[in-house]
């Protein structure tokens, strides 16, 4: 048995405190911190924030030995107790790592609990006790702490602190702990009993609200993958941690449970006019498919899961090229299954796929790197953005879930299955061992499961919307379906090229590849400050005024002030030097907006 305690007591300095005991170490026992967290695929270097290793057996010191940047060799002697005490620093108000300060304390087991070399297999225990000293009320508004989290309790006290357990190294670090003087309520889904706890609520929090809309999407999955009669999910119970901030959006899934993130202004609000009879603001359906996005995960990657994450190596990368299934599809089925479950209508849906579609479609890197190569380095490129970003790759989410798109449309027009009967399908095929584990699955068991379904290959398909750059038939798919597309003037910035934030001048934030932006020389990170129209340069009217200069904080101000004229100069600054750009002012691009055509048959598929 291997056995942890964690302390708390230390929140003004963010340490948490812990203790490992090692009944029966090896002789020169080995043990290291993972570098990574599963489902956010980037080295993270977690060891960075760990301090004051020490090591004690029977009394005396144990010398350590550092191997490397996350692992440690212990001097010590085989099958006598060791003990190793260490600290971590905890200020990273995510869902990847952890956090403590006196209003709240969060921790994944991959930031605070060592593996044991050769001992991973076996039973893990972790004590977790409350801080001693809390605040006064009257500082942070403090009352009693709280502990959730998805370990197996062995003895706890009513707040939830006390000694868990899980089978192994995997479950103990897939199972994330909140504390704090947190909100929670409850309800059954199927008759499974969920948790739901939210950090940071403002007092006009409607909790009710966001149980019932949750508990919708509950029923609705599980129902997705098991059927209507008495369902059995892979999990006795689940809990949501939710931790409201001013400014954040995220969400990270676990076996059962997930840590989400989101803005305060985002929760359901009592008393709010726009919450009135089931209305949504965009912020709260935003949070609802974050949910239904983690939650459809526990099916969809924790257990259902690419081959390559069959064992994980927490030391370093694991690659697939199969995010774009994992994550893709999964964000395909995340606002679907709102809809399925009555959350959003037809026209809401409609307007997240539009989103969703015009994202892929103004990203040049869509033509540089197709999805499965995109997959595959995640760990370089999208956990690593920069300001050449959307010049060089696509995201597996949004492109991914267009493939999922294109896959469910083309098997509805061809009458003998739906995307949801695959999933399903691939469920029972690549199942493997106790639900907590999952079956592993690669590309030809998805192949194998399309034709086996349909009596045809796709393998066609794939090739071209998976692993090519070219485009797909979104078009046609969606007139089929009764879905019609308008193609409608685009916003400046989509026609110039640029991703910008504007406030007193227009930041330029990227440059894509190939637009009017790109031929004038803007660059990342220039501040756009003023444009000067002169009357030498062309100009559609020849009564427009001569040469004049304008100050612009927003790129509106660029079409108001350059009139009728096909050309200004802008004027940008850039390390502290002031450039003139000439700038050609394109045509308008056209984006896309979807509307239903034929309701009828947009209900046979929205509805299921």
């Amino acid at each position: 048995m291997i056995h942890f305690t964690v302390e708390t007591d230390n929140v003004h300095a963010h340490l948490f405190s812990i203790t490992l005991k090692i009944k029966q170490p090896c002789a020169r026992q080995r043990v290291s911190l993972p570098a990574w967290i599963p489902g956010s695929y980037l080295v993270r270097e977690f060891s960075k924030n760990l301090q004051g290793l020490g090591a004690s057996q029977r009394g005396r010191t144990v010398a350590i030995q550092q191997l490397d940047k996350a692992t440690w060799m212990l001097d010590c002697v085989a099958n006598q107790p060791l003990e190793l005490r260490y600290q971590v620093y905890a200020l990273d108000n995510s869902v990847r790592t952890a956090w403590l300060d006196a209003a709240r304390g969060f921790f994944n087991g991959t930031s605070l609990f060592l593996r044991i070399d050769g001992q991973t297999n076996a039973p893990h225990q972790v004590q977790i006790k409350p801080p001693r000293k809390l605040p006064q009320k009257s500082q942070l508004g403090a009352q009693g702490w709280q502990l959730a989290t998805g370990l197996r309790a062995v003895k706890v006290n009513p707040a939830g602190f006390g000694l868990y357990q899980a089978d192994d190294y995997d479950e103990l670090v897939d199972c994330p702990v909140e504390m704090g003087p947190f909100w929670s309520g409850s309800f059954k889904a199927c008759g499974i009993a969920h948790r739901f706890v939210v950090a940071g609520a403002p007092p006009t929090f409607d909790g009710a609200r966001l149980l019932a809309d949750t508990q919708k999407i509950c029923e609705a999955e599980i129902k997705f993958w098991h059927g209507a009669g008495k369902p059995k999910p892979p999990f006795k119970s689940y809990l949501f941690m939710l931790n409201a901030v001013d400014d954040g959006y995220g969400g990270l899934e676990h076996r059962n449970s997930t840590a989400l993130i989101c803005n305060r202004k985002d929760l359901p609000r009592s008393g709010s006019s726009a919450f009135e009879k089931g209305k949504l603001t965009d912020g709260y359906t935003t949070l609802l498919g974050l949910i239904s996005h983690e939650y459809f995960h526990t099916w969809n990657v924790k257990r259902l899961r690419p081959a390559e994450f069959a064992q994980y190596n927490y030391a370093a990368e694991n690659y697939t090229q199969l995010l774009w299934f994992f994550e893709g599809f999964t964000s395909y089925f995340d606002d679907l299954l709102l809809r399925r479950a009555n959350l959003i209508d037809d026209s809401t849906y409609l307007k997240l796929l539009t989103k969703t579609i015009n994202q892929v479609l103004q990203t040049p890197g869509r033509k540089v790197q197709s999805v499965a190569q995109a997959s595959f380095d995640a760990w370089i490129k999208y956990y690593r953005q920069d300001e050449n970003t959307p010049n060089t790759t696509v995201s597996y989410y949004t492109k991914g879930s267009l493939v999922a798109l294109c896959l469910d449309l083309s098997l509805r027009a061809e009458g003998k299955t739906t995307l949801d009967a695959v999933m399903r399908a691939l469920w029972r095929r690549s199942k493997a061992g106790p639900p907590s584990h999952g079956g592993p699955m690669t590309e030809a068991d998805l192949l194998a499961t399309l034709e086996e379904l349909t009596g045809r290959s796709y393998a066609t398909e794939l090739a071209v919307w998976v692993h090519s750059t070219d485009d797909m038939p979104l078009e046609a798919l969606l007139l089929g379906t009764g879905v019609g597309v308008l193609h409608e003037p685009s916003q400046l910035a989509q026609a110039l090229g640029l991703r910008v934030a504007e406030g007193t001048a227009v930041q330029i934030k990227n440059v894509l590849r190939g637009g009017a932006a790109e031929a004038a020389g803007f660059a990342a990170g220039d501040e756009w400050f003023g444009i000067e129209v002169d009357a030498q340069l062309p100009r559609r009217d020849k009564s427009a005024p001569a040469k004049s200069g304008w100050r612009i904080s927003k790129l509106d101000d660029v079409t108001l002030y350059a009139g009728t004229h096909t050309r200004v100069n802008a004027w940008v600054a850039r390390d502290k030097r002031l450039l003139s750009l000439p700038l050609a002012l394109p045509k308008a691009e056209t984006t896309w907006r979807l509307v239903a055509r034929e309701p009828k048959l947009v209900a046979g598929w929205l509805g299921g």
